[in-house]
């Protein structure tokens, strides 16, 4: 993968930092975003890759901040190949009646709005670029299939994001960008650390889930990146194998 470049959103921590580490890895350049530069910054001199990573604090909710991620990574790398939008954020726990407006605000803003604009920066790149065509990479999760109790942002978010997914697939295949979106289910970061010490099930017993390590969603984000632009991994979920999706729990 000499030569090619990839942005992942989310990049300072868990599922983003895994992959770009695992980008760098398979010898991708990538810009790695996020809002916090400490930790992108310690993600960067963690992976030892000298010139080839790049990190550029960004609020993926702010139009602004996504045009700068974009542009600064187009000028220090001459393209977009990959796009992991990973950039995600959650407000467990809250009784639907007492989610506020401003929770679900600020969920939609990152997890969809945010997607959004990532996407669209990198549509418009990967339609002009010289070769042209790229690929995009959703993070959707398990919770674009089944929700969680008390998770309506977050949940309908994710099946907004499974939405957003079929449209730039459809419309990038005139430009030859490929669109897929990787369901993640259980993985140890943490975000979902909580899942380890017990966590809400639907009959509102609290139990303790089956985790699986990070890296494994980080190698098969690489998978998705590397094929061929006239072969995509549509969706994929990866997940602890004993985690209660599948049937009754």
């Amino acid at each position: 993968m000499a030569n090619k470049v990839a942005v992942v959103t989310g990049a300072g921590t868990g599922i983003g930092k895994a992959s770009a580490l695992a980008l760098l890895n398979a010898g991708y350049s990538v810009a790695l975003a996020g809002r916090r530069a400490d930790l992108l910054t310690q993600a960067v001199n963690e992976s030892g890759a000298g010139a080839r990573a790049l990190a550029v604090p960004t609020d993926v909710s702010k139009p602004a901040d996504v045009t700068a991620l974009f542009a600064k990574a187009k000028e220090k790398f001459g393209s977009v190949d990959v796009l992991f939008n990973n950039a995600g954020t959650n407000a467990p726990g809250i009784l639907f009646e007492d989610l506020t407006y401003e929770k679900w605000q600020s969920v939609v803003d990152v997890n969809l709005t945010g997607m959004f604009l990532c996407a669209q920066a990198a549509f418009r790149i990967m339609k002009e670029q010289n070769p042209r065509g790229g690929r995009i990479i959703n993070n959707g999760s398990i919770s674009a299939h089944a929700p969680r109790p008390d998770s309506a942002p977050y949940t309908c978010t994710k099946h907004a994001v499974t939405g957003l997914t079929k449209c730039i697939s459809l419309d990038g295949r005139k430009y030859d960008i490929a669109c897929g979106q990787i369901d993640v289910g259980n993985a140890m970061t943490e975000l979902a650390s909580r899942m380890s010490k017990g966590v809400k099930q639907a009959n509102g017993e609290i139990a303790v889930e089956a985790m699986m390590d990070v890296k494994e969603v980080a190698n098969a984000v690489v998978h998705m990146a590397s094929l061929p632009l006239s072969t995509n991994v549509q969706f994929i979920t990866i997940m602890a194998t004993k985690m209660p999706f599948v049937g009754r729990g």
